[in-house]
């Protein structure tokens, strides 16, 4: 599996955001109520995030080679499919929350305090969850290995 590729997320954040300003502008077109993220999304992100950074543990202490620590292979792999899978959301919850934030500034007349700081604070769960994801992933790869046969001497061609 490759690492996750910094413009992947830069297209998801933008894809949500491009996608919730659209949802608010039809709802207001419509006559519904906006969506207001509920601040207990910002802290489930979050919570997300640190439990995919604790289940990435065992895996760090594995491919660091920590004398007795072992852990099973698929438990790995699905360690490293979450941690992926949480940053790719990430970044797409956080476009979206950046999104609604947007649309609720950009109003002729301003929402309450209230509805811009749950919009911020799902944003910044979201944020979180992404940088988790990340951390995850970096802790589930394995430290690159001298791969080099040889041992400072020349081969038989006179070759290092």
């Amino acid at each position: 599996m490759t690492r996750t590729k910094p413009l992947h997320l830069v297209v998801l954040a933008a894809l949500g955001a491009t996608l919730a300003w659209f949802l608010q502008t039809a709802l207001t077109a419509t006559g519904h109520a906006i969506v207001i993220p509920p601040i207990t999304l910002a802290f489930a992100l979050a919570l997300i995030g640190g439990i995919v950074v604790l289940m990435a543990l065992p895996v760090r202490r594995v491919s660091r080679r920590v004398e007795g620590a072992t852990v099973d292979p698929f438990y790995a792999t699905r360690v490293v499919m979450l941690a992926k899978a949480s940053s790719l959301s990430g970044a797409l919850l956080g476009g979206a929350g950046l999104g609604i934030t947007a649309y609720l500034l950009s109003r002729s007349v301003i929402p309450g305090v209230g509805s811009i700081t749950m919009a911020l604070a799902s944003t910044a769960g979201a944020i979180v969850l992404l940088v988790a994801g990340l951390v995850a992933e970096h802790m589930c790869t394995i430290p690159p290995e001298d791969d080099d046969p040889h041992d400072g001497r020349p081969d038989a061609k006179g070759h290092l």
